[in-house]
């Protein structure tokens, strides 16, 4: 079975973390979106994980 890896969108609003976490769950980057700024608003905790995602998250190969 082949391994299913998280990359950063290449369709990107800011770094395309969004976009690449909802294109691995399978759901609209819309929702992942909404989530990220609820947690952006609620405490900041958002925006934190957002840029540590985006450190941590490779970029969409050519490929890919």
């Amino acid at each position: 079975m082949k391994e299913k890896k998280i990359y950063k969108s290449r369709d990107k609003v800011i770094c395309g973390v969004a976009g690449g976490l909802a294109g691995y769950l399978g759901i609209d980057p819309l929702w992942m979106r909404i989530c990220f700024a609820f947690l952006a608003l609620s405490g900041g905790s958002g925006v934190i994980l957002y840029f540590i995602a985006a450190l941590l998250m490779d970029d969409a190969p050519e490929t890919f």
